[in-house]
Parts: C-alpha cells; sequence; structure tokens
C-alpha cells in the first residue's frame, strides 16, 4: 500500500511539474516561432535532465510509458526555452515523428519477428524443440548456460539476437523454472556485450565509422582484450549459473520461479495456448532461424555494396542495419511461410492469422521504442554531445588515470541517453585525439569508451537492446531493469578497478587475467554475504 502510494505521489508531483513548466511561459507567448538560435541550455549539463527524469520516475512508479512521456515533454521544453508552441513542435517533429521515422526499418524487422515466432509456435516447432530440450537439457544451470552459448552465437546483430535467442530459449527455460526476469537479463547481458567484442558485427562497422584515417577495424581488434565490461560478464554469467545463487532484486524472481511464478509481478500477457500442428519437428524451428541468420547476414553487406565491389569489411562497415536487417526478414518470412505450407504444417489461412498475432506481440516494444528514440532525439537538440566534449577537454593531465575516467563518463552519457552508438559516436574521436597513434593507453582508452558505452546501455531502462531484451523474453520491463542492475553495476565497479589498474600495467592478458580472478572472488563474498541474510 505505501509503495502504491509512493509511485502515485511521484506521479502526482511530475505531472504537477510539468503543468507548471507548461504555464509559466503562457504569458510569454509573443513569439510562437521557434528560435534559430541554439536553446540557452545548449552543451550545458541539463542537456540530459529528461532522461534523468525518465529513468527515475521509471523506476520510482515501475511504469514506462508515462515516464519516458514526461521526460520528453521536460526535454522539449528545455530544447525550445519553455516556449510552449515551440515546445510543442520540437516534441512531434523532432520526437516523435523523427522517432518513427528514424527506426522505421527496425520496427518492419521486430514485427517481421514476431511474425516468424507465431508461425513457428503455430506450426509445432516451439513445442518440438521444447520437448528436445526437456530430455537433453536436464537441469536449470544447463537451461542458463545454453540460453548464454547461444547468446554468444548469434553475434551479428543485438537486435537480431535479443528477439531470436528469446524466441528459441523461452519454452526451455519456462520448463525449468527459470524467471522471465533471468531470461532477460540472460539474453541483454549476451547481446550489446558479444556485439561490442564481434569483429563482424553492425557495432564494429560503426565503430569502424567512427575513427578517422581507417583505422577503425583496427582499433576496434586491437580493444578487444581491454573490453572487460564485455568479457567480465561472461565470466560472471558463468560463475553465478555455477555457483547457483543469485542476489538483489533477481533473487527473488529466481525463489518465486522454482515455486511456478514465472514473473514474481507485472505479468506479461500472452497468447492463450492454442492448438498447434502435431507434424512439427525441430528442423522447424531450427532451420527458419538459421536461415535468417545467413539472409540477413548477406542483407546487411548487400546494404553496405558488397555485390557492387566493396570489400567484405567496407560493405560492414557501409551497411545499415535499419535498411538490412528488415530486408533479410521479409525474404526469409516468405520463404518461411512457402516451407511451412510445402510441409502442410499450417494452412494459408494460419499462415495469414499469425501476421496480427505477431504485430499485437510487438506493440509493447515499438511503443517503448519509439518513445525511448524521441527521447534521445530531445538530448540531441540540447547538445548532449558538445557538453561531453567540453567535459573530457581538460583530461589529458590525467594520463594513465583517461581509461577509468572514460569508462565512467561513456557509462553516464550511455546510462542517460540510452545510446551505446550515440556515445561511443560522441567519445572516439575524442580519444583518438586525447592519445598519439601506437601508445598503448590509445588501445585501452578506446576499449574504455567502447566497454563503458556498452555498460550504460545496459543498465539504461530506455536503451533500445534493454527494451528488446524485455520483448524477447516477454517479460515486464520495468522488472528486467531492476533485476539486472545490481548485476551490471557489479561488473561494472569490477571493470572501473580494471581500467585503473591497466592504466599502469598496460598489458591485456595480465590485466583480464586479474580481473577474471577479481570478479569470481567478489562473487564468492556475495554468495557467502546473502546466504547468511
Amino acid at each position: 500500500m505505501k509503495t502504491s502510494k509512493r509511485r502515485s505521489i511521484a506521479m502526482i508531483v511530475s505531472l504537477v511539474l510539468v503543468a507548471a513548466m507548461f504555464a509559466i511561459p503562457m504569458c510569454v507567448m509573443a513569439d510562437t516561432a521557434a528560435a534559430e538560435e541554439a536553446p540557452k541550455l545548449f552543451g550545458t549539463p541539463w542537456s540530459l535532465l529528461g532522461p534523468i527524469i525518465a529513468i527515475v520516475l521509471a523506476l520510482i512508479t515501475k511504469e514506462a510509458y508515462s515516464s519516458l512521456f514526461i521526460g520528453i515533454v521536460a526535454g522539449a521544453l528545455l530544447s525550445a526555452d519553455f516556449k510552449p508552441v515551440a515546445a510543442m513542435d520540437n516534441l512531434l517533429n523532432e520526437g516523435l515523428i523523427g522517432a518513427v521515422s528514424g527506426t522505421a526499418g527496425i520496427f518492419i524487422f521486430l514485427v517481421v519477428l514476431g511474425i516468424l515466432v507465431a508461425l513457428v509456435n503455430k506450426a509445432g516447432g516451439s513445442a518440438a524443440f521444447g520437448a528436445w530440450a526437456e530430455k537433453n537439457i536436464k537441469t536449470r544451470v544447463g537451461a542458463t548456460l545454453a540460453t548464454f552459448v547461444l547468446g554468444v552465437l548469434i553475434f551479428i546483430d543485438d537486435y537480431f539476437n535479443c528477439l531470436t535467442v528469446g524466441t528459441v530459449m523461452k519454452p526451455v527455460t519456462d520448463r525449468h523454472n527459470i524467471s522471465r526476469a533471468k531470461l532477460s537479463y540472460l539474453i541483454d547481458a549476451t547481446a550489446a556485450p558479444v556485439c561490442m567484442i564481434a569483429p563482424i558485427s553492425s557495432w564494429a562497422a560503426a565503430v569502424s565509422s567512427y575513427a578517422p584515417d581507417g583505422q577503425g577495424l583496427s582499433l576496434f581488434i586491437k580493444a578487444i582484450p581491454y573490453n572487460f565490461y564485455s568479457l567480465l560478464t561472461f565470466v560472471f554469467i558463468i560463475a553465478i549459473t555455477l555457483m547457483k545463487f543469485d542476489y538483489g532484486p533477481m533473487r527473488l524472481h529466481e525463489l518465486n520461479a522454482l515455486k511456478g511464478d514465472l514473473f514474481t509481478s507485472g505479468r506479461v500477457d500472452e497468447e492463450a495456448e492454442e492448438q498447434v500442428s502435431s507434424r512439427g519437428k525441430v528442423i522447424d524451428l531450427v532451420l527458419p532461424v538459421v536461415v535468417l541468420i545467413i539472409v540477413s547476414v548477406l542483407a546487411l553487406i548487400y546494404v553496405g555494396g558488397f555485390f557492387s565491389g566493396e570489400s567484405f569489411v567496407d560493405a560492414f562497415a557501409n551497411t545499415d542495419a535499419t535498411v538490412g536487417l528488415p530486408w533479410g526478414g521479409i525474404v526469409v518470412l516468405i520463404l518461411t511461410v512457402i516451407y511451412m505450407l510445402c510441409r502442410k504444417t499450417v494452412t494459408l489461412k494460419e499462415a495469414m492469422e499469425c501476421i496480427p498475432k505477431g504485430f499485437n506481440a510487438m506493440v509493447p516494444a515499438i511503443l517503448i521504442l519509439t518513445l525511448a528514440t524521441s527521447l534521445k532525439n530531445m538530448t540531441g537538440l540540447l547538445g548532449s554531445d558538445v557538453f561531453v566534449e567540453n567535459l573530457m577537454a581538460d583530461a589529458g593531465a590525467l594520463h594513465n588515470f583517461l581509461p577509468a575516467i572514460i569508462f565512467v563518463v561513456a557509462v553516464v552519457i550511455s546510462f542517460a541517453t540510452g545510446t551505446s552508438w550515440g556515445t561511443f559516436g560522441i567519445l572516439i574521436p575524442i580519444v583518438t585525439g586525447i592519445f598519439p597513434e601506437g601508445n598503448e593507453l590509445l588501445i585501452i582508452g578506446m576499449s574504455a569508451c567502447l566497454a563503458g558505452s556498452v555498460c550504460g546501455d545496459h543498465c539504461s531502462p530506455i536503451s533500445d537492446t534493454t527494451i528488446m531484451s524485455s520483448a524477447g523474453a516477454q517479460c515486464n520491463h520495468i522488472n528486467h531493469v531492476s533485476t539486472q542492475l545490481p548485476y551490471a553495476m557489479t561488473v561494472a565497479a569490477i571493470s572501473f578497478v580494471m581500467y585503473l589498474f591497466a592504466g599502469f600495467v598496460q598489458n591485456a592478458v595480465i590485466s583480464l587475467v586479474v580481473g577474471t580472478v577479481l570478479t569470481v572472488a567478489i562473487l564468492f563474498v556475495i554468495k557467502k554475504t546473502t546466504s547468511k541474510a
């Protein structure tokens, strides 16, 4: 009851504040046109106020839609210098409309994947895979590690990773009473982190495009051994799984899952169990997934110009995932329908009925992604990139401490804006400008930038990858955020220490060994402490 009152009070206070922000400037509406010059708060810490409001409200109220919208309104007002009409223009044109047009390709890909999931379920592929997994994956540990391994293997793109791993492994984890919150964490922890250490991925391509003089891919590969957040996240998952314990809010979710309650709270409505084809086989799930991976890779390099003479590396560097992924997804959807009709696992009518089902399943993810992208657009109008550049401008004197500082700055910006790509896009030119070429600290600083960007993205409730991890596991979004935050912050703290260490030692192997030992040792301490509680 107290929690409910606290949430209500927080939401009412926030709405009153936003209403006041609109009301105060109403007396100065003489100039209704948007100002041509930059906002007065451009490039200041205020550029991050909208995301901070949204994040704090989401964690307090456990409600994402209104929290994000209030953050967008705050950002729109700040970007318009509190002129209501100009603020509304920013909110609609730069915010919501810009978000929909900018991410339309990802919306299409989400819907296509939703339809594929519905088709595979209707054809009996998921049920057949679940029956196979029940025979071959005997324990909760096995189910957890299988989910982890699949996540690591799908390294091409984080969006694709989130939804594919969730689709394939949800029946398996459900059978072994693994909570949806834990499944969401496993998906999220093997999405962006694995893409950030995979040279052949959309992320490697993005990093390459931001680095000067064609150094991008070379720097990316050299930075992999120093990417402590990604690598130690994998160590963390394996260790905590084999040690068979959980802590923080995740512990409650896992204890409830053992009793049969996979959600604890915020249950996500799922389709009532429907009659599926008795002709379904494991291949009916595996084949569409494998074909989707192959065709998506071909589509990504096609969009990047591979078939027009570009090299494979250049094609990945030039590709656009918002075009390539839906391109591949639509092709695979058509092939899957033809395959299932030939197999007679579904009729044409049943296949067409899966289209609205798939769309409906992805509506929550599309809504949150739209609002989160709108919020990012507001921070762009307020010059958050300029603020960060000014913040880092005088840091050169710290030298050996710089990797740790870069990591923290990247975490904060990525968490507040919900975008790792935007964060390393801002920081990479700064990092390459601070350190001389050929210096080991350049490699460590680059890695700290990439690792911090992934870490903040992993923790942020307004991150698109975090949102799609919730969608992939069909888990309440705020439950996912609140349960994974202690885990992510544990690895982040260890990573910070390791960047301090690496800044002086400047040896990847020694640093990684020390980081691995430190991660396992801290988990032993946490296990001993929580077992007494």
